[in-house]
């Protein structure tokens, strides 16, 4: 078993940790004033327990609605980021979220178990208000500490003696960082997007061009021309390249002829796609996204059985196994999506690294990061990276993109998001779902049709 996969492991605690922030602006967080402060919402039963230890904590039972819960009022304010953190069920262990509050108002805060035969453990509940300001500096902290070094130089004469007054000047030529955005086929009949790209990332992912359904169209019919040509300049640009995707457990972007193959032939099939795409571009590559967003979607599963996705991602590593694997998931740390959650997240890197064959598997976590126009919430973005960093693999916000509608402050939007994202230790890289308005980059175009900067982002046409 490797390291990562024991850190996935879960670890139940025999006592609640202490909460957080002190509770925050949470009344009676640790339940040691009994029920003061707390509320029965809905129906369920409550009682009052002690751990050997003396801890108190509260136990909701009886339960027939998944709402029935112990339930506080409090009061949010306008502008304010809300971090939030509790017991998960089943055991003592952190469970944490956040809010953003674009008006003030009172709410309640509620536990949720869609299951209505399990009880619900509750212990040192916070919920803690930060400033924007606040927000900020301590993005800054993490910052400093995380992307940035101290360098001391001694300058000397031949002689081994110091110089005084010696002038040194810097010039960085790469940045540590991994930072890029998404590349199309127009980069091959555009000089003006060549030049426009390699001047300013060094980092890319192909939206379309290494897909199945662009190499495969015609059953037996493969066609690398296109993306042979997007690695070629790639590599004379010194550009990187996460590769995307090898398959994809949505029916609707299967190649039309593969959704209706007997299982023998799309067992052949698929095993066929694998081995053409990571044996062309082995070594080639910093990433590949194995089997794209099969958390959401069942394609192969369903065809083929439960194992599928975890098969694939096996005979992936065994013939590209110095280069990492990626899930790579949407509506993660946008949130709004229980299939994408972090418990279901880490649930499934757990099942890929304990498939047989994949013990040394280089796993890593994308998160596509694909916004829409309203306001992110960067206090539940944190705590999403939060959980699924302290697995110890790398994260990569793999698609960031910043939907667009009337008043949306798109710019400022997407500084959020990547200010959140490039703060937070286990973030390793990060890539835009983003280009130029000449590439048909209409919903976030970084430059206008003549690949001019856009001052703001806005949507063209």
């Amino acid at each position: 078993m490797t390291p990562f996969a024991k850190i996935l492991i879960k670890q139940c605690l025999v006592e609640a940790q202490r909460a957080q922030y002190g509770g925050g602006i949470i009344v009676n967080p640790e339940f040691n004033h009994s029920l003061e402060g707390w509320t029965m919402f809905g129906q369920g039963e409550i009682e009052e327990r002690i751990s050997k230890a003396g801890n108190c904590f509260i136990v909701v039972h009886s339960r027939t609605h998944p709402l029935d819960s112990l339930s506080q009022k409090v009061q949010l304010e306008k502008g304010k980021l809300y971090s939030f953190s509790g017991g998960e069920h089943g055991c003592w262990s952190l469970l944490k979220g956040g809010i953003v509050a674009n008006f003030s108002t009172p709410v309640e805060i509620l536990f949720e178990s869609k299951n209505t035969k399990v009880n619900i453990w509750m212990d040192n509940v916070s919920l803690q208000p930060f400033t924007k300001e606040e927000w900020k500096s301590l993005q800054d902290i993490s910052i400093n500490k995380v992307r940035k070094s101290k360098v001391s130089f001694k300058v000397i004469h031949a002689n081994k003696t110091a110089m005084q007054g010696a002038t040194v000047s810097i010039k960085q030529l790469k940045s540590d960082f991994p930072f890029g955005c998404d590349m199309n086929y127009h980069i091959l009949e555009s000089t003006d997007y060549q030049n426009w790209f390699a001047s300013r990332f060094k980092f890319t992912t192909f939206t379309n061009e290494m897909k199945w359904y662009s190499t495969e169209i015609i059953q037996g019919q493969e066609n690398y021309t296109v993306p042979d040509a997007m690695v070629k300049f790639c590599k004379q640009n010194g550009l990187s390249i996460r590769g995307h995707n090898i398959l994809w457990d949505r029916v609707i972007y299967q190649p039309n002829w593969v959704k209706s193959l007997s299982f023998d032939d799309l067992r052949k099939a698929a095993e066929k796609r694998i081995n053409s795409v990571v044996s062309r571009y082995r070594g080639q590559l910093i990433a590949w996204d194995v089997v794209n967003e099969d958390l959401h979607f069942r394609f192969f599963e369903d065809k083929l059985g439960e194992n599928a996705s975890l098969e694939f991602y096996s005979k992936a590593y065994q013939l590209d196994p110095n280069t990492t694997m990626f899930m790579n998931e949407f509506n993660t740390i946008n949130g709004g999506d229980d299939k994408a959650n972090p418990a279901n997240y880490k649930k499934k890197l757990e099942e890929i690294l304990q498939y047989p064959g994949n013990e040394k598997i280089l796993l890593a976590i994308g998160l596509q990061g694909n916004f829409g126009s309203d306001q992110p919430n960067l206090a539940y973005m944190r705590s999403y990276l939060d959980i699924l960093g302290a697995t110890g693999l790398p994260i990569w916000l793999t698609e960031v993109s910043v939907g667009l509608a009337k008043d949306t402050d798109q710019a400022q939007h997407l500084e959020d998001i990547l200010r959140e994202g490039y703060s937070h230790p286990a973030v390793k890289g990060i890539i835009m779902f983003a280009g130029p308005a000449a590439a048909n980059f209409m919903e976030m175009p970084l430059a206008d049709i003549n690949f001019n900067n856009t001052l703001i982002l806005y949507k063209i046409g």
